[in-house]
Formats: C-alpha cells, sequence, structure tokens
C-alpha cells in the first residue's frame, strides 16, 4: 500500500526517482508526487492527482532538479484522492517534507494538539501531522527530530524525509510496512520494495520495526529509535532488473502467467532428488525431529495466499496425515486462537510485510509456536521472524492480481507436504518417486497449456457481458474455484463466487438461468479411484446446471474434452496429472479467462480500482 522511493547521489534524482515510481505504481495508484533539493538547497515540490503520467505532465509543465529527494505514489486510506492530499506533505515552514506509508491510528489526537500550539493543516491526510511533529522538534538535526517524531505515533508506519534546513540528507524509518535500503557506487536508495531500485543495484537491506536509516552522500548509518547504532545484513539480490518490464507483453498480468512454467520449475530446483524421490527443503531452525514430532499445522495467509493455503492443507493432510487449520491473516488475533508448542505454524506472503499475517505470526510466536514462511522476497520481515523458510522463487510480481506466486506458493506447499510425509514415514519410496516424477513434468505441462492461450479470445466474445459467475470445484479442486472467482472480480469487475460443488442443492441452483456463465472444475487424476468418483460427481452437477439453462464453461483433462463436450457448452482442456498437482494446472485457464474478459471490457488489468498489491497496513 503505497510506494516510496528517495535517491542521493551524484546523479540526476528525478528521472531516478520516477523510474522507481513506475515500478511501484501497483502499490497505489491515487496520486504521486516528488520532492527535490536543488544545488541553491531550494525545496522543490510538484504533486498531482490520478495515476503517475499525471505528475509525469506537470513536471514537464514546470521541471524541478536536483542530486537527490524522494516520491511517493499513493492509495488513499485517509483522505479522498487529491492534489492536495498527495504525497510529499509539507510542514508549515515549507522546510521538511514527508512522504509516508501507513495509518497514523492518533492522528487526530496529535493533529488537535499540534493546531493548539499554532500549526496550520491544509490536508485530509494523517501524514500531515508527521511533518508538522517534525518541524515541532526540528533544531537543525533532522535525524533527531525524526527520532523524536516517531516515538509519538501509534500505528504503523513507513517514513522518508527531507528538510532545507538539514541538507544532503535522506532520513527513513519503519514501523510496519516494508522499507528496503540500496547500496550502490557513490549513491544510496530508499523504496518500498525491491523492483524500484533493482535497476540501479542489486545489494540492498531490510530495515526492521525500529529502525531509522540516513542516507548521506557518503553511505548509510543505521540506529533504532533510541538512537543505539544497529546493523543489518546485506542481501545481493538475484532478480535479473528485466523480470520486472513487460518484456513485450501488453500487461504484466499476462506475462506473469506466461512466466508459470519458469517460476514453478525454480521453485522446484535443488528441492527434488528425481533418482530417489527425496525432497530437501531449505536450512531452518526446524530440525527433522521436530517435524516429526508436530502434532498440527496451522497455515495462515491473506487473499490469493489463503486459497493457495486452503489447497496446501488437502496436500499435508493427505501426505502427511497431520491436520491442518487454514486462518485467515485478518481473523487471527481477534478470535483468541488456540495455540501450542506442538504446532507448526505457516504463514504465507508474496511480499512477505503483509501486516495481517505479520501479526498473526507473531502472535504464533508469542504463544510458542514455530512458524514456517512461504514467500518470494528474500530478506522480508515474515521470512526474518520465521524458524525457517520456503522461498518461491517466482521473482518480481508487478501485476495486482497474483498469478505466478500463487502457483509458485502451491508448488512450496507441496514440496513442505512430501518432505512431512518423508520425515513422519507416511509417504512411501515408491510414491514419493511417483508424485517427484509428476512434479519435475509440470512446467513442461503449463508450457503446453500455455500454447494455447488463443482459445479464449472467441471464449470470452459469448461471456464478458455477464454481470455474474459461478465457479464449482470439489476437494482440492474447490479453492481454484474460489481463486478463479477472485481473479474475475478483482480485474473485470464482475460479480464472481467460488463454491464447493457438493453444496449446490443447499441454495446456488436458485440463481442459476439462461444469463448465468458457471465454469467448473471437471478433472481428475486417471490413476485414482477417489478421483474418479469425485469427477464423476461433478458432471452430475454440469447436468443440474444444464438442467436450468445455466451456461457451462467445463476446465477438463484433455482425454474427457470429448464426453464433457457433449454435456457443456465451453470446454477447456488441461494436461492430466497426480490428483494433488492438478491445481496448478487448473488455475492457468481461469487466469486467462478473467483476464481476456477484463480486456475486453477495457479494464485496467494491472491496476484494478481500490486495489494495491501489497497489503501493508490492517
Amino acid at each position: 500500500m503505497c510506494g516510496i522511493v528517495g535517491y542521493i547521489g551524484n546523479r540526476r534524482a528525478v528521472p531516478i526517482i520516477l523510474d522507481g515510481l513506475r515500478r511501484l505504481e501497483y502499490r497505489g495508484y491515487d496520486s504521486a508526487g516528488i520532492a527535490v533539493l536543488n544545488g541553491d538547497n531550494h525545496l522543490a515540490v510538484r504533486r498531482a492527482p490520478g495515476k503517475l503520467r499525471n505528475l509525469e505532465d506537470a513536471l514537464r509543465i514546470s521541471p524541478v532538479d536536483g542530486p537527490y529527494g524522494i516520491g511517493h505514489t499513493r492509495w488513499a486510506t485517509h483522505g479522498r484522492p487529491s492534489e492536495e492530499n498527495a504525497h510529499p506533505h509539507r510542514d508549515c515552514t515549507g522546510d521538511i517534507v514527508v512522504v509516508h506509508n501507513g495509518i497514523i491510528e492518533n492522528y487526530l489526537q496529535l493533529k488537535h494538539q499540534l493546531q493548539l500550539e499554532g500549526h496550520k493543516f491544509v490536508t485530509e491526510t494523517d501524514t500531515e501531522v508527521i511533518a508538522h511533529l517534525v518541524e515541532k522538534y526540528n533544531e537543525g538535526n533532522l535525524e533527531e527530530a525524526v527520532r523524536r517524531t516517531v516515538r509519538d505515533l501509534t500505528g504503523v508506519f513507513a517514513l522518508s524525509v527531507i528538510a532545507s534546513s538539514d541538507p544532503n540528507k535522506i532520513v527513513a524509518a519503519r514501523m510496519g510496512p516494508p522499507v528496503v535500503i540500496g547500496l550502490g557506487d557513490g549513491e544510496y536508495f530508499v523504496a518500498s520494495d525491491v523492483p524500484a531500485i533493482l535497476s540501479h543495484t542489486r545489494d540492498m537491506f531490510f530495515l526492521g520495526d525500529g529502525d531509522i536509516a540516513v542516507l548521506t552522500p557518503d553511505g548509510v548509518h543505521l540506529t533504532d529509535f533510541n538512537g543505539r547504532p544497529i546493523k543489518r545484513q546485506v542481501t545481493h539480490i538475484l532478480w535479473d532488473p528485466i523480470m520486472a518490464e513487460k518484456g513485450g507483453y501488453k500487461h504484466f498480468m499476462l506475462k506473469e502467467i506466461f512466466e508459470q512454467p519458469r517460476a514453478v520449475r525454480d521453485t522446484v530446483l535443488g528441492r527434488v532428488g528425481q533418482e530417489t524421490g527425496r525432497v530437501f527443503i531449505d536450512e531452518m531452525d526446524i530440525s527433522p525431529k521436530a517435524f516429526r514430532e508436530f502434532q498440527s499445522l496451522k497455515i495462515i495467509a491473506c487473499g490469493t495466499s489463503w486459497h493457495a493455503a486452503l489447497a496446501g492443507k488437502f496436500m499435508i493432510e493427505k501426505l502427511a496425515r497431520i491436520p491442518v487449520e487454514v486462518d485467515y491473516g485478518s481473523e487471527f488475533r481477534y478470535r483468541d486462537p488456540i495455540i501450542s508448542k506442538d504446532m507448526l505454524t505457516v504463514v504465507i506472503s508474496q511480499s512477505g510485510e503483509t501486516a495481517d499475517t505479520l501479526a498473526a505470526q507473531r502472535e504464533a510466536k508469542q504463544h510458542g509456536s514455530k512458524t514456517l514462511a512461504i514467500c518470494n522476497v528474500v530478506g522480508s520481515m515474515i521470512t526474518r521472524e520465521a524458524s525457517g523458510s520456503l522461498m518461491t522463487h517466482a521473482g518480481p510480481e508487478i501485476g495486482v492480481a497474483s498469478t505466478k506466486a500463487f502457483t509458485s506458493q502451491l508448488t512450496a506447499l507441496f514440496i513442505l507436504a512430501m518432505y512431512l510425509g518423508q520425515v513422519r514415514e507416511t509417504l512411501g519410496a515408491e510414491e514419493s518417486s511417483k508424485l517427484v516424477q509428476e512434479l519435475v513434468r509440470l512446467p513442461g505441462k503449463l508450457e503446453t497449456l500455455l500454447s494455447h492461450e488463443s482459445i479464449y479470445d472467441e471464449l470470452v466474445k459469448k461471456l464478458f457481458r455477464a454481470s455474474d459467475f459461478l465457479f464449482l470445484g470439489r476437494g482440492i479442486h474447490f479453492p481454484m474455484a474460489l481463486e478463479g472467482a477472485l481473479k474475475l472480480k478483482e480485474i473485470s469487475y464482475i460479480h464472481a463466487e467460488g463454491y464447493p460443488a457438493g453444496e449446490m442443492k443447499h441454495g446456488p441452483n436458485a440463481l442459476i438461468d439462461e444469463n448465468l456463465p458457471v465454469v467448473i472444475i471437471a478433472t481428475r487424476d486417471p490413476d485414482s479411484d477417489e478421483s474418479r468418483i469425485r469427477y464423476e460427481k461433478t458432471l452430475s452437477n454440469i447436468q443440474e446446471v444444464k438442467a436450468r439453462e445455466g451456461i457451462v464453461v467445463a476446465v477438463v483433462c484433455e482425454q474427457d474434452v470429448e464426453a464433457v463436450g457433449k454435456i457443456a457448452d465451453y470446454t477447456i482442456a488441461i494436461p492430466s496429472t497426480t490428483e494433488l498437482l492438478l491445481p496448478i494446472l487448473e488455475i492457468v485457464p481461469l487466469q486467462l479467462l478473467a483476464y481476456h474478459i477484463a480486456v475486453r471490457r477495457g479494464c485496467d488489468v494491472d491496476q484494478p480500482r481500490n486495489l494495491a498489491k501489497s497489503v501493508t497496513v490492517e
């Protein structure tokens, strides 16, 4: 939520900051702004409502320049999207500017007190109180003024501050939302996320909660909120900067859909032995003995990651025979959860900075549970606080609607399920070998599936005007129905609902008429009797929908296209595989269906309204 970029060095700051904001626009696009100090120590600010191109237009009309500065792209929390509410925010004197990601919970009390002291406010935002507090405490040492300010704040925040009265300095602080510091050759960067500065440096570190960083042309100095010096480990980011570009695709989302074979392959790489069928997970502070002795698992996630967690429950319970409970991160702390030391808590977050999931992780740790993170960002807060991490290696994901991060999470959960089954001796060598072979074949099957993308152009012509969709699935395929519905409503703004196919008779049948498209996941593992039974029951659901004149779009395995095609209106074929890996294949048609419908409806696929990529505030 919201993007921050700052630069200090010997180059022109404005192009670097704008480029970084462009790469962070997925975090918020209600307004944008920039502030720089020039060689005459003059502080210039430009802001604009709407998307970043409006700020770029403002800068063409009224340019600014200088060797350092800060910028911001906003997702509105307090105050409507407007130029006056856009960041950076200034104090009364105009000497200090602040950009902020987060929510200041006590801003009304602070604002009232500052007004009594004579401060004049001009915006509706909570951020403006930060600028006035820094002004109040500023006695020529910006770092000390920020340190005193953050002690007054209640809530979550990531800040970057500059002042003409204390030049050649950017002060950044973190309590909650992510802040990454980039180390270059005689130049330094601050940002909300890695892609913003990846084209300039791969050497970075994340601030921890309670950290303050002071960036000058000579380097970066770190302290805590009390002024004590601290150190953070520098990470060399392996992502290729080109991976964060569109690479010829019309949208980031489409590019990331097509990157799924590589993302799955990279997540598997080095973790399985094809000859032995053994699975290896990253080194962590959880011993094989501890994995054997856990009595239960909790998986905590939000949004798309929660759907991955639901599928992971099926995988782990099937292969490791251990009970699994799945929780929303946003609900976990507020229901007095039962947590014990013999329970493993798995937290899933693409960014590793999701506020609700991080808070739930800390709750679990306080009650003695070990935590394991499934994450896509090395060095993020969730990975630092976990006993171990299973990285997904999907690379940067820019589209707000998650695709490759989701399939990578499913892959990581399958690897974890296999590992648990092996160390707990519930998964034999023969079955392990078969599953590993299917796992390593998966990227090739995804590539085959993606080679038939052209079918969606014709399909969506019949569907894009619908006002409602229903998605159905049974067993492990029900979470894919939920995810398919989420993808459609996120980017096309069509109301969509995922439902267990077996529950249709308990209410949803009443919704079916000749105008309702029903997407039914009717896939099966040809070697599983259990899967065959589930498939046959799903065929009965197709018949029920057709009997009520509903429009059926069936996702089926290749061998069943002809049979299902006789009763469904449309069929989409996927390769077959073992039951627990089918979700990684069947979600791709649902992603492509949502994408092409949204494009046909003229929606902004990469930046859907009212949403941001990383939810770093509650």
